[in-house]
């Protein structure tokens, strides 16, 4: 790829991030935006205020980048949670090792690259980005020392920083688990693969068997039931209630134009006029379908925590797949309709979703080979001759070759995460959380796959690999082929990330679903949207997947490092204002996403470091060879030292601590409170009552408590607002640090 076709891409990614980041610093103010960029608590208490009319609210202000910046990782982990926390802090551990890439490789290592060869170099536009790529050095080079000095420079400073990251996160993890109040999921067992018996129901069993083995330390337990109709049920019921609180007399009366939009007020007026014994009947009915089939599944309580983690540790059967138990996610997090598989299913869908899941990176070859076609002007010339004549004009060329490819693979890229959504869920996970950790990686496989290997063989995939006569081959392969694909590796960069960060702050469908609401179905006051969980799933593996381009590049073509930056950069402000404002945590993973984040950066590291043995292999540089082997083994070595040292305390909590957290329970008199939640907290259909015989009565009390705590909190962001903000509009919303430094 030319440069001129790169600054190409350069200019339009910039155009558009700059564009869309000025376009949000003014529609964020705008109070009929705040159900858009602020979640739902902040936009009900900040509607109730008058917004006098000002010139300020309609021009760009940077206040939004300020609170960001201030904003600590103390109310990050109080509004987002550990996952939150553990996600910022892969933010920063990429800004930090990639400064330190940055500063070696572009003064020491990209001048070597780009007077690599005795060559003349005229104008540098006309230049290709293989000339400051390590393709350019030649041969036996006597320079090739300084990609190794390089090489362990980053590796070095990467052990090191992960070395202290695990500390200090693992420190704040417990700390948090420690600090929080009593979690019910600390108390309760998920117990699987009850036996079946003809002479009792499940529970009995169940209650039989643990008031026989743990008798001093059984608490209660809870039958999960055959749900599909009864959740069902249940989300309507909620969607009801939120329709209710948001829609007033005036809006019902309004005509809609879009009624898809607008949905069918009438409806709800019907249903809450029903006689309170008819709506208690629903109440009823539901009941009995509650109690319909019990499956072989329940939820344990005990007494201490200590009790619980024994009994989800140790095997209850001398047939292992009977009475199977594992520490039972949060009430909140649990994922009912999959708690309705046998547990014997359970290995089939695993393997069935992991045949489906290579089957579908295999068929994403087809979109992958026809993007990398488009980098290559002289075979789509000839394969579409009546295009000649267009890609001789220079703008048209650029545009073909250096953004339109990355923008396609995006495209097609969107089909991956809510795939891997249905597959994760297929497998039969039991949480929400566990769902999404699961979609996580399998997006993570399958973006590095397509985006890296794929594109770098994709040339002639099918010639490549006939290429490869055994394994000691794909580091020759892999050194020749990545210098040539460099110049996609940047261009995906700016496409997928300074795009994806501002089109990710704009949140563009919700912001013209409420345009819709407010201009076609003529809703003055529109209800703030539901509560919305943080993405994990898509934005875990592309901020790895651009530190593992990072890695393998940095060497190679260092040339990447500078743009890398700026996207970590832009991702540090734009997260963390969308977690403070925009994202609700619902549930959490309790920091399970470093784990994955270390071993993505160590396959990143142990992979540059075999592509750098290829590669001077190739170069006949014997010497730099022999150093880099031992690189290779030592973060290997170093890669065991963490697995044993850090990652149990992520999978599991120590004795010591339940111990310690029992014991504070007992002595604080909070036992008893905490049984009283217990006996309700893993209920299955505890809120179908309160949602539909008592929404009314429900919405009213929520209502009044509602104007009380927003008046106080309207009051007080009001005030904070006048004092960083002289717009007089909507950036109190981002004062949410206060009432948590308080």
């Amino acid at each position: 790829m030319e440069l001129s076709a790169f600054l190409t891409s350069v200019g339009i990614n910039s155009a558009i991030a700059v564009l869309l980041f000025l376009l949000y610093s003014v529609l964020r103010k705008q109070p009929g935006n705040l159900n858009v960029y602020f979640g739902p608590r902040l936009a009900l208490a900040s509607e109730r205020k008058n917004y006098p009319p000002s010139l300020l609210r309609y021009l760009p202000s940077p206040s939004w980048v300020v609170k960001a910046w201030e904003t600590t990782e103390d109310d990050i982990l109080a509004l987002g949670g550990m996952d939150a926390l553990v996600f910022v802090r892969i933010i920063v551990f990429s800004i930090r090792i990639f400064c330190i890439a940055a500063v070696i490789c572009m003064f020491l290592v990209l001048p070597v690259n780009y007077y690599g060869k005795e060559m003349i170099h005229h104008d540098i536009s006309s230049e290709t980005l293989e000339i400051f790529t390590i393709a350019n050095v030649k041969e036996s080079s006597e320079w090739l020392w300084t990609h190794c000095f390089a090489l362990y420079v980053i590796t070095c400073s990467a052990c090191g920083l992960l070395y202290f990251e695990h500390k200090s996160i693992s420190r704040t993890r417990l700390a948090y688990i420690t600090g929080s109040p009593p979690n019910p999921s600390h108390f309760t067992v998920l117990v699987r693969a009850v036996p079946w018996s003809a002479e009792q129901s499940y529970s009995e069993s169940v209650k039989e068997f643990f008031m026989k083995y743990y008798a001093p330390s059984y608490l209660s337990h809870h039958m999960v039931h055959r749900s599909s109709r009864v959740q069902r049920l249940m989300n309507d019921a909620e969607k009801i209630c939120r329709v209710f609180k948001g829609v007033s007399a005036e809006q019902k009366s309004k005509p809609c134009l879009l009624p898809c939009f607008c949905g069918a007020p009438n409806s709800f007026e019907i249903l809450s006029n029903e006689p309170d014994n008819v709506r208690g009947n629903i109440g009823l009915d539901i009941s009995n379908l509650a109690t319909e089939k019990e499956n072989a599944v329940a939820f344990v309580c005990f007494k201490t925590r200590y009790a619980a983690v024994v009994a989800a540790e140790i095997l209850h059967s001398e047939n292992p797949m009977l009475w199977v138990t594992e520490m039972a996610p949060e009430p909140n997090d649990v994922l009912w309709s999959n708690l309705s598989i046998p547990y014997r299913q359970l290995w089939i869908r695993k393997i069935a979703v992991l045949v489906a899941s290579i089957a579908f990176m295999f068929v994403f070859l087809i979109p992958v080979t026809f993007v990398q076609s488009l980098t290559q002007l002289e075979q789509l010339s000839h394969a579409f001759p009546f295009l000649k004549g267009m890609f001789k004009k220079k703008f048209i060329s650029h545009v073909v070759t250096g953004y339109l490819p990355s923008v396609i693979l995006i495209l097609f890229l969107y089909a991956a995460p809510p795939t891997m959504m249905v597959f994760s869920t297929i497998e039969g996970s039991v949480s929400h959380s566990g769902r999404k950790k699961s979609a996580c990686i399998k997006v993570l496989y399958f973006t590095i796959w397509n985006v890296f290997f794929v594109n770098v063989l994709s040339g002639s995939v099918i010639g490549q690999l006939t290429k490869l006569s055994s394994v000691k081959d794909v580091p020759k392969h892999l050194a020749e082929a990545i210098p040539n694909q460099v110049g996609f590796f940047m261009t995906y960069v700016l496409t997928s990330g300074w795009a994806s960060l501002s089109v990710e702050i704009m949140q563009p469908f919700f912001l013209l679903r409420n345009i819709l609401k407010k201009f076609i179905c003529r809703i003055k006051n529109n209800p703030p949207n539901g509560t919305l969980s943080f993405p994990y799933q898509t934005e875990v593996p592309r901020l790895l997947l651009f530190g593992f381009l990072g890695f393998i590049c940095s060497v190679m073509a260092p040339l990447i490092l500078p743009f890398l930056l700026i996207y970590f950069v832009l991702a540090y402000l734009v997260y963390k204002n969308q977690i403070i404002n925009v994202y609700e945590k619902s549930y959490e993973n309790g920091g399970q996403y470093w784990p994955i984040a270390h071993k993505t950066i160590i396959a990143s590291l142990v992979l540059t470091q075999i592509i750098a043995l290829g590669i001077f292999g190739i170069k006949k540089s014997p010497v730099a060879s022999g150093f880099t082997i031992p690189l290779i083994v030592g973060t290997l070595l170093f890669n065991e030292y963490c697995r044993q040292r850090f990652f149990p305390s992520f999978q599991k909590i120590a004795a010591q601590v339940l111990t310690q957290m029992d014991q504070q329970d007992e002595q604080g008199g909070r036992m008893e409170e905490i049984y009283q939640q217990l006996k309700s907290a893993y209920c299955q259909f505890r809120l179908i009552s309160l949602d539909l015989c008592n929404v009314r009565q429900a919405d009213q009390q929520r209502d009044q408590d509602g104007i009380r705590d927003s008046e106080a909190e309207t009051a007080e962001i009001g005030t904070a607002e006048q004092q960083v903000d002289d717009t007089g509009t909507a950036d109190c919303y981002m004062d949410r640090q206060g009432p948590i430094s308080k």
